[in-house]
């Protein structure tokens, strides 16, 4: 019955794949050639397309979308670190920023500019075997995006630097440095890979790179990466939204057209791996808990094993039915175990792992042994159908999901196309993945995992190599690095359009100005007053709502902080009548999903589901929120769990920076205590104080409940006739506590021993929200000097010094309180310049203001951005749930609008003045202490240490 309807919900939404007659050539601009169009005729999941090609090689795909007046741009190049040659590792990543960094006809650092000014958003990621550049603005602006990522595909090498290129180079240190080295378990896998594959296959480094590598090469290198495969013949164009298709077609013509080819691009050799034994690994980290990694080469991405290796991934490590969580998560064993399948264009890897307790528990050889022998169980217990089912209902409703953006559309067809070269392929993978049968599953497991040779690598605090799981019987060869032989400019030939027939150098203006549609609400009241706010929504057959209950951690008893977030994990176990297990089994059959979410005034609680399933759903909820088991087994596991997590956020600097600044502004108030608890206070949390919190805090008083999706109001009343009928305890009721005193000004010194980068805020107290009042206008005095790309803090310390990978500021605000952060992750040596980079920067805004431009850019930029807020379901929750939160107006966005039109220069700079003098604020600095300090201690101000509380 389940899968029928499961199978209605696909018919609905799509239908079977149909390739139309070729579209008439003369409706075509010259050099556009028509391929195919893919449009819904059955019952297959199909993204509707229009693909075509011209005459220099480009691939062009259109899909249409008209619900929203916005559209997204995709340009894919196939090229990702594989194409890399040896000893110039993080040439495709580093080439992304130079993407960024203007080109002949577009300034230095315009593209980001350009398109924020536009109201619009816009990326770049690169990973093994492609780089893609996006953006997603309002549908008056396309032809403006295409002539942007033209000018770049056609023009970019005359507009590059040696100057551009250090401070380019500096940055992708940074990002390394953040996301790798000064991140717990961030070098994982780079050491995995190193042992997995030979130093001569290009998946044994990361995309990142190495820092020694990017040290060696100089800026005629990078212009011959370019040349060589950033052609249009290497590359896919794709575009979503709100479009005309003949329009959108010439203008492509127009602007790619000329572009000349590139040199022959070929599809590279597939290069899955094989090893001759298992090779054990130890890497010393700065964390507490242990952690094991098990690596197994399996096939590559396309491969007619794929989908059966990814339900093997499930099936070991997937969920809470799966055969490492029952076995070793949910009896305490491990504090985390699971498993994945990474699936590359050349090579394909299983991952198993499993983070052991920060006490003497963590032992890696026990945690080894123990996965060994839950892996060995499999060839026993086999795979059932059952385990099939759940997996396969919830990949086909992940796929529905996926296609509530133009985004996840446009993605799908650009990495189809780029590695199939046929961007129908959603239907194809989701058909391999209903075919696949448990003797499938059991096939792989004993082709590419039993008695099979693997990756070990134990990562273990720094100066525990006796807790890993084997001693290391394995050392990665030496890297191969030939001698560098720098390019003369005479050896690199650009290759631009020699004759276009426009002006490239003037910049297409947009359309007609789109108009951002609020959504329509409705509202009603449950009979016991739950309020209901609602908006349709049919782009998918889905339906999801988010119950918002008054169990936030405002209500929290004194020394009982993170009690919130234990009755939230609580009522995701088992209830009265099933276990967890058979909850998540029948939620994952139908596709849905429930979630518990506690925040500071109330948790939320978030349900999804296709549409044919949402009383089945709702059935489920009912269970989980009146029926709640509260068992002592699984107090005690999600206690102990809880715990850990208190040890593994420790480990993270951003986290550290985060209650640094709670702790510094709003001392012991509940505003400066962490959502997650302390050591102590989860200690004393008893099964009886969590029973009490939901007596007394799950409650249909006060409660809220947003809809989105395709239900009317009426069929909504009948299936939430459960709540209606629900009685609870009155609607709780806080008093705001009085705040400490504001310390002087002081820099707050939290020690990371060794860690190769600082965390820098600017911290102080601000205002509590306010849609329209001068908390929202506080944010649009912040615009320019932190809140966008090119804001003044971000273009100093990351594109003109070279100290950082991003560089920012927000102002954010509760019920309550607010805060004003000015932040940026530095490198260690550059700390102190930082510091006081972002001081001058804050005097010089408060004390003489914006300028005329700058007001001009963010009256455009967060003006337009509107016609982008609404698109998906989760943002129009997002607009719901802030209304009823908030008890705004119905037309609150509009007020929004009009003050940006219309606020003067003068009220901004006069915020400005208020709000964003540097004496009025606090610095945090999280880093090593006993490098750091002597710098510190050269500011004019205090320097104390601060350990936040544990």
């Amino acid at each position: 019955m389940q899968k029928r309807i499961l199978s209605l919900a696909l018919l609905i939404l799509s239908g079977c794949s149909s390739q139309t007659p070729p579209e008439s050539s003369q409706a075509l601009p010259d050099g556009v050639h028509f391929v195919e169009r893919v449009s819904n005729s059955g019952d297959d999941v199909v993204i509707p397309y229009s693909k075509y090609v011209l005459d220099n090689g480009l691939t062009v795909i259109l899909h249409e979308d008209d619900s929203d007046p916005l559209v997204h741009v995709d340009v894919t190049y196939h090229v990702g670190s594989a194409r890399e040659q040896l000893g110039k590792s993080g040439f495709a990543h580093f080439f992304e920023h130079m993407m960024f960094q203007g080109s002949k006809h577009v300034g230095d650092q315009e593209h980001f500019r350009l398109i924020t000014e536009a109201g619009g958003s816009m990326n770049g990621t690169t990973n093994r075997d492609r780089t893609n550049y996006f953006e997603t603005v309002p549908s008056n602006q396309l032809e403006k995006v295409l002539w942007l990522e033209s000018d770049r595909m056609g023009f970019l090498l005359s507009a590059v630097s040696q100057h551009k290129f250090e401070i380019q180079r500096s940055t992708v240190k940074n990002e390394r440095a953040q996301r790798y080295e000064n991140s717990p378990y961030g070098l994982v896998h780079e050491r995995i890979g190193e042992a997995l594959f030979p130093r001569t296959h290009p998946y044994s480094w990361q995309p990142i790179g190495y820092v020694e590598d990017l040290d060696r090469v100089d800026v005629n290198d990078l212009k011959a990466f370019f040349l060589r495969w950033y052609g249009p013949n290497n590359a896919t164009l794709t575009i979503g939204g709100k479009l005309d298709k003949a329009e959108t077609l010439a203008w492509v013509e127009k602007y790619f057209g000329d572009i000349p080819r590139g040199p022959e691009v070929v599809n590279p050799p597939k290069q899955p791996v094989t090893l001759p034994g298992d090779r054990f690994l130890t890497l010393e980290d700065n964390i507490r808990q242990p952690m094991l990694m098990m690596a197994w080469p399996t096939s590559y991405k396309g491969a007619k094993d794929d989908a059966s290796l990814d339900m093997l991934a499930k099936v070991i490590g997937g969920g809470k039915n799966s055969i490492l969580y029952q076995s070793l998560v949910k009896t305490g064993k491990v504090v985390d175990a699971g498993a994945y399948h990474d699936c590359g264009e050349l090579a394909c890897t299983l991952y198993v792992y499993a983070i052991g307790q920060s006490d003497q528990s963590g032992r890696l050889d026990q945690i080894y042994d123990d996965v060994s022998t839950v892996l060995s169980s499999l060839a026993q217990r086999g795979v059932n159908q059952k385990d099939l089912d759940e997996m396969k209902g919830m990949a086909e409703a992940s796929a529905i999901f996926g296609l509530q953006s133009v985004h996840g559309k446009v993605a799908q067809l650009a990495a189809y196309q780029t590695f199939y070269g046929n961007p129908n392929r959603l239907s194809t993978e989701l058909d391999n993945l209903r075919q696949v049968q448990p003797a499938d599953v059991e096939a792989v497991y004993q082709r590419y995992v039993e008695n099979k040779p693997k990756v070990v690598l134990s990562t273990v605090p720094k100066g525990r190599t006796d807790l890993a799981a084997a001693k290391a019987n394995y050392q990665p060869a030496p890297r191969i690095i030939p001698e560098h032989k720098s390019l003369s400019d005479k050896a690199l030939h650009l290759r631009e359009p020699q004759q276009e027939s426009f002006d490239r150098s003037v910049m297409p203006q947009p359309s007609e100005p789109v108009t951002a549609t609020v959504p329509a609400l409705y509202r009603f009241q449950l009979a016991n007053g739950i309020e209901v706010l609602g908006t349709a929504y049919d782009e998918t057959p889905t339906v999801e709502l988010q119950l918002v209950l008054p169990a936030g951690r405002r209500y929290e008893p004194a020394g009982k902080d993170g009690l919130a977030e234990l009755t939230a994990a609580m009522m995701a176990e088992d209830s009265l009548r099933s276990s967890s297990e058979d909850l998540v089994s029948r939620l994952d059959t139908l596709g849905s999903s429930i979630s518990w979410n506690p925040g500071m005034y109330g948790t939320v609680v978030s349900v999804a589901s296709l549409k044919e399933n949402l009383p089945e759903t709702l059935a489920i909820l009912q269970e989980r929120l009146f029926e709640p088991a509260f068992t002592e087994e699984d107090f005690a596991r999600i206690k102990q769990q809880a715990l850990e997590g208190l040890v593994y956020d420790h480990q993270r600097p951003s986290w550290l920076a985060s209650q640094a600044t709670r702790e510094v502004l709003y001392g012991k108030t509940i505003f400066g205590r962490p959502s997650e608890g302390t050591t102590a206070s989860i200690q004393s949390i008893t099964l009886d104080d969590v029973k009490a919190f939901y007596k007394r805090y799950y409650t249909p008083n006060g409660a809220q409940l947003a809809v989105i999706g395709e239900v009317t109001p009426a069929t909504l009343k009948s299936d939430l006739a459960f709540l209606a009928q629900w009685q609870g305890a009155p609607e709780p009721s806080y008093v705001t506590p009085a705040l400490p005193a504001e310390n002087q000004p002081t820099v707050w010194l939290v020690d990371k021993p060794g860690a190769p980068q600082s965390t820098v805020r600017f911290v102080r107290r601000a205002l509590p929200f306010d849609a329209t009042g001068e908390q929202f206008e506080l944010q649009l005095a912040n615009f320019n000097l932190a809140g966008n790309f090119n804001s003044r803090i971000n273009l100093n310390l990351r594109e003109d010094k070279g100290y950082t990978y991003g560089a920012g500021g927000y102002q954010s605000g509760n019920k309550e309180v607010g805060l004003s952060v000015f932040y940026a992750e530095v490198r260690a040596d550059a700390t102190l310049p930082s510091i006081q980079e972002m001081r001058k920067e804050l005097q010089e805004y408060s004390q003489n203001g914006l300028t005329k431009e700058e007001l001009a850019f963010m009256r455009l930029a967060v003006g337009q951005q509107e016609a982008l807020s609404y698109e998906t379901p989760g943002d129009k929750g997002d607009l719901l749930r802030q209304i009823m939160t908030y008890h705004l107006p119905d037309d609150f966005v509009s007020q929004r609008n009009e003050i940006t039109a219309s606020i003067s220069s003068q009220r901004l700079n006069a915020l400005a003045a208020k709000w964003f003098v540097p004496s009025d604020y606090q610095i945090i600095v999280v880093g090593d202490a006993a490098s750091l300090l002597p710098q510190l201690k050269t500011l004019d101000l205090p320097v104390r240490p601060l350990k936040p509380v544990q």
